[in-house]
């Protein structure tokens, strides 16, 4: 197999950010910080947010697994589902539909993973404040690059798909 390069020079912000993972997870939780700072459509671009509910926030994942990846958490800083009061568990379902529905409406995937890593055992890169992972999937979107180069191409740059995801939401709001 010939030697090949790829730069995927984004992967430094996500490296340097796991040397931070050991830090308590406070106010320098980016989903706190992105609930923080909601009001701010400037800032809600940057931290790519989509919508907050009573409850929630919904963002795309800026690491994320294919194109389409979005984050459903609770505004509130918790890390166990057991620690969500009832109508947090209810209004994460809700904004977990809503979030398919609007992927099904712009990228038209053919199926969906969704799942919640509890603690870093599990996998979670924020093991302090829970979230839940919506990944959009196709029949055959795995490929050689992430199967054996352990490699994930990203076809979509993320504030287009931003872009796309807000003006679709623009007659629903």
């Amino acid at each position: 197999m010939p030697n090949t390069t790829l730069h995927a020079p984004w992967r430094m912000e996500y490296i340097r950010s796991l040397e931070k993972s050991n830090e308590p997870m406070t106010c320098g939780c980016f989903l706190c910080d992105a609930t923080a700072t909601f009001d701010s459509p400037d800032e809600r671009k940057k931290r790519l947010v989509l919508w907050q509910s009573e409850h929630c926030i919904c963002l795309i994942n800026r690491f994320p697994y294919t194109s389409g990846h979005l984050l459903v958490a609770p505004r509130e800083h918790l890390a166990d589902l057991s620690d969500l009061p009832e109508a947090c568990l209810l209004d994460l379902n809700r904004q977990t539909v809503r979030a398919i529905e609007l992927l099904k409406r712009v990228m038209h995937p053919q199926g969906f993973n969704v799942g919640i890593n509890m603690g870093t055992a599990a996998g979670a890169g924020v093991p302090g404040h829970l979230h839940q992972h919506i990944v959009t999937r196709w029949a055959g979107d795995v490929n050689f690059m992430s199967v054996v180069g352990e490699v994930r191409i990203i076809p979509h740059a993320m504030q287009s798909l931003w872009e796309q995801l807000v003006a679709a939401l623009e007659p629903a709001n």
